[in-house]
């Protein structure tokens, strides 16, 4: 009997499966709701396997299903290894792991190791045993200054708004980079770096493919005396030494999780959130060493132009051919204005700026959205990054067409950011986060039997799954049917840009002669004799007229 010899090339494609991937941001708590409380859960997930399989997708990311006051939607963890009682339990995890992986679909899981929720058993441990302790050195914690003690020790701001360091009964004060409920762990501590070994391998255990690192970027920090003040620490340039953000260091970390990743058979993947400052320093997460892939998320704050996009796409190409990874594509995710809404209002060099009393962001005032142009110009730029070598995510609601929610009260909001005077567009980050649509009536059109945790609008009918599902033109039947084709048509890591004499319009070409063309302007574009080889279209095309603000491929004759 001849012995089975493993084809090598086989396995190593399937160790780099997150090169090309097409990965599917769940936002657990708004997806589906199996027992008609209100909030999504992993039953919910599971009941919806089908759905994610006729999509087409590669891999769902979860977002934060742990334990959680839900203070910042989750990523206040109580508990890194289990689930949010009122979300599931560890053998409903198991369940769905097993119903994707039937379906061919890999797992990737949210770790958010930059800090607990202030209800860790860890910080509840740090309170009760004072100070010096070696609880409280699992976190962050300084005297104050003044005479008494009674001035935080420096006058930064957290990202939500309001000050970056909270006092305790004793007297100390403990750092917190986000919300008061979410202390900063000190990743000098060896105890710290341990315990998210464990984390790591419990969920690999359970059959976890790959990992999204929260604030990858946060995690070590410099705070030894004299601390500097918000306004030195402003001009402190990011270059691996700023005190908090971006630091070198940070990088023996995922050194020592990678080692863990390449235990496994196949290896575990991570991505990074790391904002950083510059293509080069987001690379080293990216690195083989370390975490292997980055976000890039130069797209979220790029207008809707041709020029913006080419110089993106190739700067994010080249560096991740330096690097030895692939980069990422994505147009929205739980911390943005959705896409469609953000293309339908004026360029504001992807910020949105306060006008008067009011903001001009998230869907409102809806008089300055124009909604059918900005999910036109949502579906070209989405058949776009589709095209591209490289991993894309796509954020639940976007196959869709969902614009954000803006009509959503303060009394029915929940993000922190909203109301401790954060930016995040103005009106927080709860418009995108709003209940998935399922079917055009019904309670909560099919998320759940009992309602939704956040106000869904009555437009939500007309982008429900069970409405567009048997429309060939609507948006979900084009990212099907885009996600079919790139299965079968998409090669190689690279492309070639080719002229069009147009600089609003782009042109390349993959290896296996796959051509995208995205027409970013008002006027058509004329295509020629290669209309004939057209296969998908953002937006009805009729002859050699390519439309503005529409994207098609070209494939060759099989």
């Amino acid at each position: 009997m001849t012995d089975t010899v493993p084809d090598q090339k086989h396995t190593d494609e399937v160790a780099a499966w997150w090169r090309q991937a097409v990965v599917y941001q769940i936002y657990p708590r708004s997806f589906a709701d199996a027992n008609g409380d209100g909030i999504g859960d992993l039953p919910g997930i599971l009941s919806r396997v089908d759905y994610l399989a006729e999509l087409g997708i590669d891999a769902v990311w979860l977002s934060p299903f742990y334990p959680s006051a839900l203070a910042d939607g989750g990523y206040d963890v109580d508990d890194y290894r289990d689930v949010d009682p009122r979300l599931g339990t560890l053998d409903d995890f198991d369940a769905m792991v097993e119903a994707l992986h039937a379906r061919s679909i890999r797992v990737i899981v949210d770790i958010v190791p930059n800090h607990t929720s202030n209800r860790h058993e860890w910080f509840q441990e740090a309170l009760a045993a004072g100070r010096g302790s070696e609880a409280r050195d699992r976190y962050i914690f300084r005297e104050g200054t003044g005479p008494d003690g009674s001035q935080p020790p420096t006058d930064w701001v957290s990202v939500f708004g309001g000050p970056a360091w909270e006092r305790v009964d004793d007297g100390q004060w403990y750092f917190h980079n986000f919300a008061v409920e979410q202390p900063d762990l000190n990743w000098d501590n060896e105890e710290v770096r341990a315990d998210f070994l464990k984390t790591l391998r419990f969920w690999s255990d359970r059959g976890v493919d790959g990992f999204r690192i929260d604030v990858a970027h946060m995690l070590t920090k410099d705070l030894s005396d004299p601390l500097p003040s918000r306004a030195e620490l402003a001009l402190l340039p990011q270059d691996g030494s700023h005190p908090l953000i971006d630091r070198d260091d940070v990088h023996e970390i995922y050194a020592e999780w990678r080692q863990v990743f390449d235990s496994y058979d196949p290896p575990r993947t991570a991505v990074a959130e790391a904002w950083v400052s510059t293509p080069e320093r987001r690379a080293k997460y990216a690195s083989a060493e370390g975490l292997g892939q980055a976000f890039n998320f130069d797209l979220l704050v790029a207008d809707f132009d041709a020029v913006e996009f080419r110089r993106i796409i190739a700067d994010n190409l080249a560096q991740a051919t330096l690097s030895g990874s692939s980069t990422t594509w994505v147009l929205s995710n739980h911390d943005v204005t959705r896409h469609a809404t953000r293309y339908g209002l004026q360029p504001l060099n992807g910020r949105h700026v306060k006008q008067g009393t009011e903001w001009v962001a998230a869907g409102g005032p809806e008089e300055q959205l124009d909604r059918e142009g900005g999910l036109r110009r949502a579906r070209a730029t989405t058949l776009l990054l589709l095209g591209l070598p490289g991993s894309t995510y796509v954020y639940q609601g976007e196959e869709l067409g969902l614009h954000e929610v803006a009509d959503i009260t303060p009394a029915q909001r929940q993000d922190p950011a909203f109301f401790r005077g954060a930016e995040f567009d103005g009106l927080g980050r709860d418009g995108c986060r709003v209940p998935l649509p399922w079917t055009a009536d019904g309670s909560s059109f099919g998320f759940g039997s009992g309602g939704a945790h956040l106000p869904q609008p009555a437009w939500f009918a007309q982008h429900a799954v069970d409405v567009l599902a048997g429309d060939p033109s609507s948006t979900l039947s084009l990212y099907r049917d885009a996600l079919r084709l790139r299965h079968r048509l998409q090669t190689g890591e690279s492309l070639e840009w080719l002229k069009t004499d147009r600089v609003d319009v782009l042109r390349f070409a993959r290896p296996n002669g796959w051509q995208v063309v995205a027409n970013f302007g008002a006027e058509s574009f004329d295509l020629g004799a290669d209309a004939e080889h057209v296969v998908l279209a953002s937006t009805p095309v009729s002859g050699a007229a390519l439309p503005g603000e529409c994207t098609v491929w070209l494939a060759p004759d099989d």
